[in-house]
């Protein structure tokens, strides 16, 4: 009876150590609501946001693209239209070449003899013309005061021949040179009755450098 009296005491004790031995439960996880990264679903659904967001950058890029298509074909039609307008402005500013008459003299003389129609036509083309060029021409073989004087004769015959048709004075600017220059073989009769001549040059538009200045008589002497 005495041992057993003894321990009785000790019971709740060794119960209470004994329970503090014991390791605690790890606690719980809720597992119920978890989904797996790697399901179909959530692959599906990446996929789907990758498409997406690569339609959007597409989209992106083509507006981009059309609006660059849009500027290049304003600035190529912009362009074209520039030189159609030069064209057409070149075109009206182009004139035609200046024309040449000539008239022949006899051997020695100044006279001025035109036939009719050719007078009408050469008159006519003077009036309008913002400067006619007279050259007097001989049929010499070497420069003489004779030579010079005659030539100088003949231009001078033919600008008074244009003012007295109603040719502006102004308009005209008379030069001679005696010998060279032939239209025709000096050598023969016909090459020399070609040579005896003053060349009368209508330009269709003023040159530039006497464009620049005033106007003035240059009359042969």
């Amino acid at each position: 009876m005495r041992p057993t009296i003894l321990l009785t005491p000790l019971l709740p004790w060794l119960v209470l150590v004994a329970s503090c031995s014991a390791p605690p439960k790890p606690p719980s996880v809720d597992e119920s609501r978890k989904r797996p990264a790697n399901t179909a679903m959530a692959v599906e659904l990446q996929v789907c946001k990758n498409d997406l967001q690569n339609t959007h950058l597409r989209a992106t890029d083509s507006g981009r693209v059309a609006e660059a298509h849009a500027v290049t074909q304003a600035n190529i039609a912009a362009l074209q239209k520039a030189v159609i307008d030069l064209d057409v402005r070149t075109q009206a500013t182009q004139t035609e070449p200046n024309r040449v008459f000539s008239v022949r003299f006899d051997y020695g003389s100044a006279r001025v003899d035109i036939p009719p129609n050719i007078s009408s036509e050469l008159v006519k083309e003077a009036k309008s013309a913002p400067l006619i060029l007279l050259r007097g021409r001989t049929d010499g073989h070497k420069e003489t005061p004779a030579e010079s004087n005659i030539a100088r004769a003949r231009a001078a015959a033919v600008r008074d021949y244009l003012v007295a048709a109603g040719v502006n004075p102004t308009q005209i600017r008379a030069t001679y040179q005696a010998i060279g220059d032939h239209a025709g073989d000096n050598l023969s009769a016909s090459g020399r009755a070609l040579n005896r001549r003053v060349e009368i040059e209508i330009y269709r538009a003023m040159p530039v450098a006497l464009a620049a200045a005033a106007p003035t008589t240059l009359s042969a002497r």
